[in-house]
């Protein structure tokens, strides 16, 4: 852990994507005392620019206060993303340890499953779950676990392959742990690696896409978040620029923060790639 936190500190990208992400996490907790006013409150007349009186941002087309909106989606979209994205954790953790730990016919259910999955593109799969079901919190977190996942579970499925013939797993095995333990408590802990790396970079793209989803009306429409307030400009691109510029900082700053994060985790985890990648 000590050789961890020496590693993720000196990363400077990592340091700086981690100091936005817990400003985005400030603004999200404290948001009803930084703005007092419901972000569905009109504040002011339509169209207003930014640095108006009372509106640091901008109104809307109805005069929602934009920074108000930004404060408190910041809260909404970054706990669907963590939702979504512990969800399909949870599934590609799962599916990944069966394939890999028992192989054989197992296995190549397990992948044909997986590839089916990924022979249909990601977003038009959520496009299309979400219209069936009906927008809503909950559809767009199933919708974006159930796109996510297949990724995940082919590396897990890779590392438990990789370990599943090493000594300490051979070891218990011979001392009679069943299988569901030795997964849990032998092999899984020794794969985290890459899950924690590949799980920041999904939340970032959870980000992006309900912001997609919400651009295209396709996101709940009784709650604020930042793809909301984007979908919502989409006719006054051109007359109220700052609807769409500013929550689209908010997302572009969130998501480099996070793949800055990303990285400095990898070379955290993985000291040797790190070292290999300076000398380059």
């Amino acid at each position: 852990m000590k050789r961890f936190f020496h590693g993720f500190c000196h990363n400077k990208g990592g340091f700086i994507g981690l100091s936005v992400l817990v400003l985005v996490t400030l603004l999200a907790v404290f948001a009803h005392w930084i703005f007092p006013d419901s972000p569905w409150d009109i504040v002011n007349a339509p169209y207003m620019p930014p640095l108006s009186d009372d509106a640091l941002l901008g109104t809307d087309t109805l005069g929602r206060d934009i920074a108000t909106g930004i404060a408190y989606g910041a809260r909404v979209t970054l706990v669907l993303a963590l939702v979504s994205t512990a969800v399909s954790i949870l599934l590609g953790i799962t599916v990944g340890s069966v394939a890999g730990f028992y192989g054989g016919k197992v296995d190549q259910i397990i992948v044909g499953f997986i590839e089916l999955f990924q022979t249909i593109p990601g977003f038009f799969l959520a496009v299309v779950l979400v219209a069936i079901l009906t927008p809503s919190i909950g559809t767009v977190i199933l919708a974006i676990a159930l796109v996510s996942w297949p990724p995940l579970a082919r590396l897990v499925r890779a590392e438990f392959m990789s370990m599943k013939h090493r000594e300490f797993v051979e070891a218990a095995i011979l001392s009679g742990q069943s299988n569901a333990r030795i997964i849990l408590t032998q092999i899984l802990p020794n794969s985290l690696s890459p899950v924690i790396v590949s799980g920041s970079l999904m939340v970032a793209s959870a980000i992006l896409l309900e912001s997609a989803l919400s651009f295209l009306g396709l996101g709940d429409p009784n709650t604020m978040t930042w793809g909301y307030i984007i979908g919502a400009s989409r006719s006054v691109l051109r007359d109220a620029w700052w609807m769409s510029v500013f929550p689209g900082i908010a997302i572009l700053v969130t998501v480099l923060a996070l793949n800055l994060v990303g990285e400095a985790l990898n070379d955290a985890l993985n000291p040797k790639l790190a070292r290999k990648r300076a000398s380059s």
